[in-house]
């Protein structure tokens, strides 16, 4: 799994395969963090809003992250959340495609790691999200597009109250779910609770819970 390949950082290098290849094209699905490293742990370097496009210049063996460039700015992205367009259609970064050549990149740095990121014993567990790629054929889902703010008290009680920081395997967005082994906190006189991952507040609703706002 990658996030145990993670773990065993020590030096810093990006690594490409010999053969050329060109720039992909790719787009995001949902509003998408840009981070610093191909992981959960690595500091917020940017946002990719929803429906926007971006440069990929290669991604990790399995696609869950890839490297990418928007506006100018240049970092990593979860490749779950963007897809590309063959043949007039659009394809899953991360859904094995074989009509999708992107270059394979392996990532040996951990610098600007997150605080309490690889020295906290790391990955909790796993963000439950849908299949890979549910946007293409028009399934958008609950992570599409623009998500309306809560009442600005939620989101004021979030910000001061901060919980523990947790990392789980995979990328935040709205719409995912949140596994049985996170504690939420909750909101008072709400159907709402909380908590810290990857990086973010994150706004959660209690009984399903997913992810309903993530606050920047």
């Amino acid at each position: 799994m990658f996030t145990k390949t993670l773990l065993g950082i020590s030096t810093a290098a990006i690594l490409m395969s010999g053969a050329a290849f060109a720039d992909t094209e790719a787009t995001a699905w949902t509003d998408l963090n840009m981070r610093s490293g191909p992981g959960p742990m690595y500091t917020i370097v940017g946002l990719i809003p929803a429906n926007a496009n971006v440069m990929v210049q290669g991604c990790v063996a399995d696609a869950s992250w890839c490297s990418v460039t928007y506006e100018g700015v240049a970092g990593w992205a979860a490749g779950n959340y963007m897809t590309a367009n063959v043949d007039n259609a659009p394809v899953a970064l991360a859904g094995g495609d074989e009509r999708l050549v992107i270059q394979t990149m392996t990532y040996d740095n951990t610098e600007n790691v997150a605080a309490g990121g690889l020295a906290a014993g790391a990955i909790a567990g796993a963000l439950i999200a849908g299949p890979v790629g549910a946007a293409v054929g028009g399934v958008l889902g609950a992570g599409a597009g623009a998500v309306a703010a809560p009442d600005p008290t939620i989101i004021t009680y979030i910000q001061n109250n901060p919980v523990e920081q947790i990392f789980l395997d995979g990328e935040v967005v709205v719409g995912v779910g949140i596994p049985d082994t996170v504690i939420l906190a909750p909101v008072p006189d709400s159907q709402y609770s909380y908590a810290y991952l990857n990086g973010v507040p994150v706004l959660i609703e209690t009984k399903n819970r997913t992810v309903t706002y993530i606050v920047r």
